[in-house]
């Protein structure tokens, strides 16, 4: 153990900077969950939760011309995040809490949080829930579930319901949800690598 600024921690980071895996189980589990019980409603309610309706699911998905799409709102979004970060004082203190979370992690840590997170929250928050109370209440609960009561971190709730509204908008115009999962990985993944990086 290590003697520290703020007093002694209770767990050092491994050499490297990187942290455990623990995180990364975790995450599986709960991922694995809210996708779960995003498929058992589906199964309960009889409602496809990989597209917007029944039509939709009639037409089928352009699953190339919808991956690209996602990626392109993938790249804004990153961007978007980015130039945040870098020039304002409430970007860069939520970032660097963000950071002090999830540590310094490798590029297979990153994408597979990306993929997991990306899954789940869209099948549960798009594809299940949005159907039945709709974008903004969807996207507002999506908010609320990235709410965390510390002051730096307040801008995190309020940036997820902007993607949230962004998200479930590309499933709408779409009918499917390969560009929201899509635009999601891509976000999550490049970001949690960045943000490790960064200031881990």
């Amino acid at each position: 153990m290590e003697d520290h600024p703020n007093g002694p921690s209770e767990v050092d980071p491994p050499p490297g900077g990187a942290t455990s895996p623990s995180l990364v189980r975790i995450a599986l589990v709960f991922y694995g969950v809210l996708f779960a019980v995003a498929v058992g409603w589906s199964l309960w309610s009889g409602d496809s939760i990989f597209y917007v309706s029944p039509e939709a699911e009639h037409r089928g998905a352009a699953p190339v011309r919808d991956a690209a799409l996602g990626l392109a709102v993938a790249a804004a979004l990153i961007y978007l995040s980015d130039e945040l970060t870098r020039r304002t004082r409430w970007g860069e203190a939520m970032a660097r809490v963000l950071a002090a979370m999830i540590g310094k992690r490798s590029v297979r840590d990153c994408i597979v949080l990306g993929v997991a997170s990306g899954l789940a929250e869209e099948a549960f928050f798009r594809g299940a829930l949005q159907p039945q109370v709709g974008l903004v209440a969807a996207s507002l609960i999506f908010g609320l579930a990235h709410f965390v009561p510390q002051r730096d971190l307040l801008p995190w709730a309020g940036f997820a319901i902007g993607a949230g509204i962004l998200l479930g908008s590309l499933f709408i115009a779409t009918g499917n949800l390969v560009a929201p999962v899509v635009t999601h990985i891509g976000v999550n993944a490049v970001n949690l690598k960045r943000l490790g990086d960064r200031y881990g």
